[in-house]
């Protein structure tokens, strides 16, 4: 017998990585999900928020490179309605737009 406590998930919504991940994410924890352009990041993030909302919970979004209209487009296009999200739209904070070729830098937290 293993002496490895088994963290308590969190359903990401959709089913088959569900099952994959032995039930979800692990609570608690912070998950990076990277990748190309086009890939699912928005899609997973956002599945992952609304099955929140459904269990009760409270999801904030905060998009650095999507603007909100952007973001309700993609979830309409998967018949999802973010009215139970709060999104924080940071695409022209401060007027720099990261659409004008600007970049953001994020710093691995070690």
């Amino acid at each position: 017998m293993s002496n490895i406590a088994v963290s308590e998930r969190v359903p990401t919504g959709i089913i088959g990585l569900d099952f994959i991940l032995k039930g979800g994410l692990p609570k608690n924890r912070l998950h990076l999900v990277e990748g190309n352009p086009g890939t699912g990041k928005t899609t997973l993030g956002l599945q992952f928020l609304l099955e929140g909302a459904r269990r009760g919970e409270v999801g904030l979004y905060i998009t650095l490179s999507e603007s909100k209209e952007e973001l309700a487009s993609v979830a309409e296009s998967h018949g999802w309605s973010l009215d139970p999200l709060e999104i924080q739209d940071l695409t022209d904070a401060g007027g720099d737009s990261l659409r004008d070729g600007s970049q953001y830098t994020v710093f691995h937290p070690s």
